[in-house]
């Protein structure tokens, strides 16, 4: 059971200080990272349908797909899971296609793979983007043999067996790849290994994976899901700087069995527990940051939250193990609460990847293959784009007075086990900041009330201001959402209900909506 309990008696008035004269953490592009498994139609029909599909395509890619994520400024993709990852052997998904070997996909549905979409595909795909690779290694079923030929096989630009192989397979020049997973959730689906274990394991396979001809791998061990905090520690005694960066895991879910609940139909209760959980990240990154501070003081190991995002129940009649959802406004909200978040502890945290991309989980973008294909944006689609000024932006200390909503559980009926406390607290703003390279500010504010508008006075400390333009994501019911029927239910408009005097900005913001603003 879950109960939401009053707001405070001063919950429609709010004041946000922007400290604007004390930044000095970048808030890393790397932030708004991406993630595409090979899980559901994520790859095949929603980014991959190949050069002969009567859908618009560019060698392969989904046209509407490439154009949607192009507009998003992605600045990393990781690939090929997940799970997924682990079961993956890369020699699978090179050379010509219709000689490819095919595969089960044992972790997601138990679908045959035609292995279509490979090293080169994804490498290829980040380049139209214009993106980072993030290769996720495989150290659960695989070796370390396998992993130290597949980077040499990207990478390198020698006369080495792996570089002549991809010459024969019709890539000249090798890729620049900067981030290597040694493993993906090795504590579970990635061999259930032991944290001791698989901190001797990282370091074997880390050793083989070689730097070639100027390209630098940036290493990123398998770290924890959410509240395991002797893993990281483990790791940090064990491991400590051989690695790079350390990933975390954390899902804004009910729990892993059972009824996750509903996409689209959910109470108000529901709903503020939904944000409890999904600020609860900041208690879960503050408590991985402080053991990782005491073995690297000077924080040159990278935080990575390269799965995060909500898990609901599948779409009703989509298939099973394809972790098909709906995306509502109540998403949009989560991924606002959470990039807030994220900004907060830019000192440590280097990376984050949303869980997933294209047709699964808090995915980007929905897709089909009727008709030619279609294509909805989900609101979450337009948060990401929305906040896309803070990539590389200078983060600014930023204080919020607000009502708050607090959120009981029962923990006799509460399938979330790891709940720290009975009570967790959602405010009824939640509000960043950042100076960008041109001095003007980024402001971006978040209304989680149901109900309420809200009247808040940001007070720009240390600075003066001659504009300001807004945009706003706002609904009638928290649960509208993007379909191909209704593809321009929930998507940004222009925001006037703000006014500027020189330091201060007074606005007005209906409920569960965002607001971004630019402060020139």
């Amino acid at each position: 059971m879950i109960v939401a309990l009053a707001l405070s008696a001063t919950a429609q008035q709010a004041t946000i200080t922007i400290h604007a004269d004390q930044g000095k953490e970048k808030i890393h592009k790397e932030i708004y990272g991406q993630f595409a498994e090979h899980l559901g139609t994520c790859i095949y029909g929603g980014i991959w349908v190949g050069p002969d599909s009567p859908i618009p395509n560019t060698d392969g890619y989904r046209n509407d797909v490439l154009q949607a994520l192009k507009d998003l400024h992605i600045p990393v993709l990781r690939w090929p899971g997940g799970c997924f990852a682990d079961e993956y052997h890369w020699m699978d998904g090179i050379g010509p296609r219709d000689q490819r070997p095919s595969m089960q996909n044992n972790n997601w549905g138990g679908v045959i793979e035609d292995n279509s979409f490979g090293t080169h595909e994804f490498l290829n795909l980040c380049e139209l983007l214009g993106c980072e690779p993030y290769i996720s290694g495989n150290v659960g079923s695989g070796t370390v043999e396998e992993l130290a030929k597949w980077v040499e096989y990207i990478t390198s630009d020698g006369d080495t067996p792996m570089a002549r192989l991809r010459r024969q397979n019709g890539r000249e020049n090798p890729w620049r790849v900067r981030y290597l997973g040694v493993g993906n959730e090795s504590w579970g689906c990635g061999g259930s290994m032991r944290p001791e274990y698989y901190s001797d394991l990282y370091r074997r396979y880390a050793t083989y994976c070689r730097d070639y001809d100027g390209n630098r791998l940036y290493k990123i061990a398998s770290g924890a899901s959410d509240y395991d905090y002797n893993w990281t520690r483990v790791l940090m005694n064990q491991v400590g700087n051989r690695m790079n960066g350390l990933s975390l895991h954390y899902y804004t879910v009910v729990g892993w069995s059972g009824s996750k609940g509903s996409a689209t139909n959910f109470n108000a209760d529901e709903y503020y527990w939904t944000l409890g959980k999904c600020l609860e990240i900041e208690d879960v990154i503050r408590k991985h940051k402080d053991i990782m501070d005491e073995k690297d003081p000077k924080r040159k190991i990278g935080l990575m939250v390269d799965e995060w995002g909500t898990w609901w129940d599948k779409t009703p009649g989509s298939p099973n193990g394809f972790l098909q959802q709906q995306n509502t406004m109540r998403d949009a909200i989560v991924a606002a609460l959470t990039f807030n978040v994220f900004h907060r502890h830019t000192d440590r945290i280097r990376m984050c990847n949303i869980a997933q991309m294209v047709n699964v989980l808090q995915a980007m973008v929905l897709t089909d293959t009727n008709d030619g294909g279609h294509i909805a944006l989900t609101p979450t689609y337009h948060v990401f784009e929305m906040y896309r000024p803070f990539q590389d932006a200078i983060y600014l200390p930023t204080d919020v007075l607000c009502g708050q909503m607090t959120v009981r559980h029962d923990p006799a009926n509460d399938i979330d086990l790891n709940v720290s406390s009975s009570y967790r607290t959602v405010p009824t703003i939640s509000a960043t900041a950042a100076r960008l390279d041109d001095g003007s500010l980024a402001i971006a504010i978040v209304n989680t009330s149901l109900d309420k508008e809200q009247r808040a006075e940001i007070y720009l400390k240390g600075t003066t201001a001659k504009s300001l333009k807004g945009r706003i994501l706002a609904c009638r019911d928290i649960a509208d959402h993007n379909d191909f029927d209704h593809p321009h239910m929930v998507e940004p408009k222009e925001f006037d209900k703000a006014t500027l005097k020189r330091d201060k900005v007074d606005l007005t913001i209906p409920a569960h909506s965002i607001v971004t603003i630019l402060v020139k």
